[in-house]
């Protein structure tokens, strides 16, 4: 391996070492479920090491490790007729990517019903705090797709979470 190689691999592997756990909670808030989060993000970092002499050159790698999870998640649930996994409950051991994600079991659950695009959108606006034009570039839709899509999937998480809650009351 030549002394460039190896610096970039090293490179690479300081940069996983670093975002792993943000790009799991990334993928576990879109998935709702811990091994297909595991999967998704193992899937965008083969992906991005094979390219990593061009990504790590831009001014946000992680960005766009979260554009290849997100665009990997979407092309799934395009392909597949199955419906999106639900939000599993996992007893294995804690992971710290996934702490902040699993503490609140009721709104896993109303998430797990919002549809995959509106959840999409959801997880970019509120868990990565962009702005519009930035997710309708992400999706290829227009900024107001997007407002749509986050209404109708706030709307939706709301009627669930509430649901959800009130059934665990009763």
């Amino acid at each position: 391996m030549s002394p460039g190689a190896a610096g970039r691999l090293a490179d690479f592997e300081s940069f996983v070492a670093e975002q792993m756990s943000q790009l799991l909670g990334y993928a576990h808030a879109l998935t709702g479920d811990r091994r297909h989060a595991e999967d998704l993000v193992q899937e965008a970092l083969i992906r991005t090491g094979l390219a990593w002499h061009r990504v790590r050159r831009k001014d946000r790698p992680t960005a766009y490790v979260k554009t290849a999870i997100l665009r990997l998640y979407l092309n799934e649930r395009r392909r597949s007729s199955v419906p999106a996994a639900g939000y599993e409950v996992d007893n294995g051991a804690p992971d710290p990517g996934f702490t902040q994600v699993d503490e609140q079991d009721a709104l896993k659950q109303a998430l797990a019903k919002v549809p995959p695009k509106m959840r999409a959108v959801l997880v970019l606006r509120y868990l990565d705090g962009l702005p519009d034009d930035e997710i309708a570039t992400a999706l290829g839709c227009s900024r107001g797709t997007v407002r749509t899509q986050a209404a109708r999937g706030l709307a939706k998480l709301r009627s669930a979470y509430l649901d959800g809650v009130t059934r665990h009351e009763a």
